[in-house]
């Protein structure tokens, strides 16, 4: 197999710093420079479907969420691991857009839910759709057993950040 990028860097770093342990370089640089490209192609697949990666976080939140396709905004917020003052500013931007509508919450008089409208649902289904075409085609070079192995892994180094 041929060396890549990261290999000369860590040669390099080995050459001029053999009293340290480069060998994190060899993993994290290399998914350093993977999520650099997942982040080229998201921005692709959602830009196709006119939508910023934040508008596709909180319409790809609702879609999970299945049939009737609604959250509450706290909800919204705890997905997409932002304020709930941010949140409020993002639902009322897709609102503008025709992408979410608000309605009152059925089960608390005070509850507002936020909801895909039609054009919403084509949008996010749109885009997931063209971002999954994209994303398979960032993992060509893997076959399914070698895929599943490496999302093992990466599950595993996850689990520290999973308490923090």
């Amino acid at each position: 197999m041929q060396g890549d990028d990261v290999d000369a860097i860590v040669a390099a770093w080995s050459r001029e710093r053999p009293d340290l342990d480069v060998q994190p370089l060899e993993v994290l640089s290399r998914l350093t420079r993977l999520a650099r490209h997942l982040d080229h192609a998201r921005a692709e697949a959602f830009d196709t479907h006119d939508l910023d990666g934040w508008e596709f976080d909180v319409l790809a939140a609702l879609r999970r969420a299945g049939e009737p396709f609604a959250l509450s905004p706290g909800q919204l917020a705890t997905q997409t691991m932002v304020t709930s003052g941010t949140m409020t500013n993002r639902v009322d931007r897709l609102t503008e857009r025709g992408l979410v509508a608000r309605s009152p919450d059925p089960h608390d008089r005070r509850g507002v839910r936020v909801q895909l409208t039609d054009q919403g649902l084509f949008a996010i289904d749109g885009a997931f759709t063209d971002l999954l075409k994209r994303e398979h085609t960032l993992l060509e070079a893997l076959d399914v057993t070698e895929r599943r192995e490496l999302a093992q892994l990466l599950r595993r180094l996850m689990e520290e950040f999973r308490t923090q």
